[in-house]
């Protein structure tokens, strides 16, 4: 039974994928601090926030608008880590398990949706 967003998998997975973000970023140059770095980071942290603030909601509508915003940093972090290996930032290696965390995730936020999706229209 779910008492609370830390009971989520979702939120669990969008965690983990933070932290993999963070140790992946700590491989970034120095230059990149104010720049993929902080975005990265800004973005990884917006997943699971967002899980959690839409989760305590009242409204199915809002917990659905929450979900749409993860999905979308989901989208954010993938991109600016593509960038990071075809700038040579980083290597594939080094992005793979983000990208592996995410791919996942985003399959289980649709889900989630999906079923809230269903439940309004009941």
């Amino acid at each position: 039974m779910v008492k609370s967003y830390r009971d989520l998998l979702i939120w669990q997975r969008a965690m983990e994928l933070a932290e993999v973000v963070y140790e992946t970023t700590a491989k970034l140059p120095a230059r990149e601090s104010h720049g993929l770095t902080s975005q990265l980071q800004r973005a990884a942290v917006s997943v699971p926030s967002n899980i959690a603030e839409g989760h305590a909601r009242e409204s199915t509508r809002e917990y659905l608008r929450s979900l749409r915003t993860s999905r979308g940093s989901l989208a954010e972090i993938e991109t600016q880590l593509l960038l990071c290996e075809r700038l040579q930032l980083l290597s594939a290696d080094d992005i793979a398990h983000s990208m592996k965390i995410s791919d996942g995730l985003e399959k289980m936020i649709r889900g989630v949706q999906h079923s809230l999706n269903e439940k309004l229209t009941y």
